[in-house]
């Protein structure tokens, strides 16, 4: 465990595995040619491990590029837009109307993207995938970006179905305090 609010992401030790300084990032001991690998950034890690396990990417070309295609909707847009609606409409709230209509337009604007998509589909492809994993947590903050799920019933659906998974209950309660 990394505790960023006393600064261990900036640890020598943390910096060998990320040196960006941010979580996520793993190590894992038996790497690819049996030695431990060190990993940062989600979609890294989320590859890597669903490489690893040969659990949620799918094999056929078609449905894996589906899969690549939303995690990197999540990575390029639906992520770092939220992140940025979460700063300036939870944790700097007044300090700049610009940003905080600018962020919360783009955050619904993502959101009816998803939306649409998620009325062809139970989850972000037929099946569970990273896709779903790099997404739902940015989805799970729905409040801090001044979101109202019952305006997006696709994304709702989905989000209450991943949210009673046993497995992302247990990976959303962490950290302890979180």
């Amino acid at each position: 465990p990394i505790d960023i609010g006393k600064g261990d992401q900036f640890t020598p030790a943390f910096l060998k595995i990320s040196p960006n300084n941010k979580i996520p990032a793993i190590t894992d001991p038996n790497g690819p040619d049996g030695k431990p690998i060190h990993l940062f950034e989600s979609g890294a890690i989320l590859l890597y491990l669903a490489a690893k396990t040969g659990r949620f990417l799918p094999s056929s070309t078609r449905a894996k590029y589906e899969v690549l295609q939303w995690l990197m909707f999540q990575m390029g847009g639906f992520g770092p837009m939220i992140g940025q609606a979460h700063h300036f409409l939870k944790y700097n709230k007044g300090k700049s109307e610009y940003s905080e209509q600018r962020y919360h337009a783009e955050t619904l604007r993502l959101y009816g993207v998803l939306d649409r998509h998620l009325a062809t589909s139970p989850y972000i492809i037929r099946t569970l995938s990273i896709a779903d994993f790099a997404t739902w947590p940015w989805a799970s903050r729905f409040e801090y970006h001044q979101v109202d799920l019952n305006d997006f019933p696709n994304v709702k659906r989905w989000y209450l179905e991943l949210a009673a998974r046993p497995a992302f209950a247990r990976g959303y309660a962490q950290p302890k305090d979180a």
